[in-house]
């Protein structure tokens, strides 16, 4: 199957160009933002305990979870990916129009402006976490439809009947890996997050939510890589592992301990 003729531009509006992928992100933040947002209204979510954050307090959040994924994703990208050109040309993290920003990059930025917050506004940084991770697969799943439609972070090659030609990327037939990751970290995870927090009252356990959040994501990761083409320029690590498998392990133990401590403490109720 050969690769849609998209054009990563939305539209032109004289010399600035909307992309698809400034889009995504919006979409997602937005979203995710709004989500948050419902989630505080809903009283019979927390149990006996107070939603982490008012909505004002949330309209402020985004703003500087805004900042830490464009920071945490341009630096993440550079630092993991393509270090050698950060020291060549430093201008480059600046130009988020040309895309390269990287997930772990991201989550980091986000972990720290939340944590900032949270110190700020002087409310639970797990609970607030647990928030922000609800909604956190709105941006993942727009997030990888941009990365399809730019035509990168393509899969390995393959003969599997969905295969697609990239036209970057040579004449070999490849996994549509951004497709695999927009239904697996966007939709499943989304809905993996929603039943914890509207069936199993996740939100009245303490880090259950977002220990929910890195664990899956981690998982989710860490078997696609097995099918993504490894990035340019990116050494051979032992076992077959990649750098976003390196990446991601941490999320998995972090995760799985914060799901583990969570179900040892009740619920509010």
């Amino acid at each position: 199957m050969q690769f849609p003729d998209f054009d990563p531009v939305l539209i032109h509006l004289g010399p600035i160009a909307i992309r698809w992928y400034g889009i995504a992100y919006v979409a997602g933040i937005l979203l995710g933002w709004r989500y948050m947002v419902s989630l505080t209204r809903k009283p019979v979510l927390w149990g006996s305990t107070e939603p982490t954050a008012s909505a004002l307090q949330i309209d402020d959040l985004i703003l500087w979870i805004t900042f830490g994924i464009i920071v945490g994703g341009r630096l993440g990208s550079a630092v993991f990916y393509d270090a050698n050109r950060m020291v060549s040309d430093p201008l480059q993290i600046f130009k988020i129009w040309q895309g390269g920003m990287s997930f772990h990059g991201g989550f980091i930025g986000v972990c720290v402006a939340v944590a900032l917050f949270a110190r700020h506004c002087k409310i639970d940084l797990l609970r607030l976490g647990d928030l922000v991770a609800a909604a956190t697969p709105f941006g993942l799943l727009f997030g990888r439809i941009a990365n399809f439609i730019n035509g990168e972070l393509w899969g390995r090659p393959t003969d599997v009947p969905w295969a697609i030609i990239f036209p970057a990327a040579g004449p070999e037939p490849r996994h549509p890996s951004q497709l695999y990751e927009a239904g697996l970290e966007g939709i499943l995870l989304f809905l993996i997050l929603r039943f914890a927090t509207h069936r199993l009252g996740w939100l009245q356990r303490r880090g259950g939510v977002a220990g929910l959040f890195m664990l899956g994501y981690g998982l989710i990761r860490v078997s696609i890589e097995n099918v993504r083409q490894p990035d340019v320029g990116m050494p051979d690590f032992p076992f077959g592992l990649t750098m976003g498998m390196i990446l991601s392990i941490p999320m998995i133990l972090i995760g799985a301990w914060l799901v583990w401590r969570a179900q040892k403490t009740p619920a509010a109720q």
